[in-house]
């Protein structure tokens, strides 16, 4: 499993500069999305959460990457549990359900970068 975020990438620039008020904000399912513009083939969100993501989903075709910045909780993948923490990076591959509880603020990145089309609902309400 590799992370290529730097496919497509056509800028004049040395560098892209995201401002807070550029990036989108949004709720679903009990977790605060700050959904930053795609970086290459590459999605990036800021997720934060008091109790978890109470819906369970799969992803036909993003590796989802949970990278911890405070909290910890567990995830559901496939109804096993993995207890994670501070500090900790967790990469989960497309088709694997996915939920988690806790009280989390975490870096995601979606490779490729999600896609409405390609999530699965498989639970509307966890708990």
């Amino acid at each position: 499993m590799t992370l290529n975020c730097n496919k497509k990438i056509k800028q004049k620039m040395k560098y892209k500069l995201i401002r807070k008020d550029e990036i989108a904000e949004k709720e679903k399912f009990g977790v605060n999305f700050n959904v930053y513009p795609n970086i290459g083939d590459c999605g990036i969100v800021l997720e934060t959460t008091p109790e978890g993501h109470n819906q369970e989903f799969y992803n036909k075709e993003s590796t989802f990457t949970y990278i911890v910045l405070s909290g910890s909780g567990s995830f559901f993948l496939d109804n096993e549990e993995i207890n994670v923490t501070e500090g900790d990076c967790i990469s989960i591959i497309p088709n694997t359900r996915i939920y988690f509880k806790g009280k989390l603020k975490m870096l995601l990145i979606t490779n490729p970068a999600w896609k409405p089309e390609d999530e699965i609902e498989t639970r509307n309400r966890v708990w």
